[in-house]
């Protein structure tokens, strides 16, 4: 099997853990709620930013990213 294949299957399954630990870990875990996110109601229409959660997302996957490379 060639490298692209690998790459995409290990990136999907990546990507179901990841969204299975959002999904059952969001109970426990605050993501996406944190202080810092910008959330905006007015009538009609809701903004909502996740400014804390994208820099400590950022942040841990940098981390990892640096372990796995040594």
């Amino acid at each position: 099997m060639s490298d692209i294949p690998k790459l995409l299957i290990i990136g999907g399954l990546v990507l179901i853990v990841v969204g299975l630990l959002w999904h059952f870990g969001g109970r426990f875990l605050p993501i996406g709620r944190l202080p810092g996110d910008i959330v905006i109601k007015r009538e009609n229409m809701t903004f909502y930013f996740p400014l804390m959660t994208s820099i400590i997302v950022s942040v841990v996957l940098s981390l990892l990213l640096l372990l796995f490379r040594r």
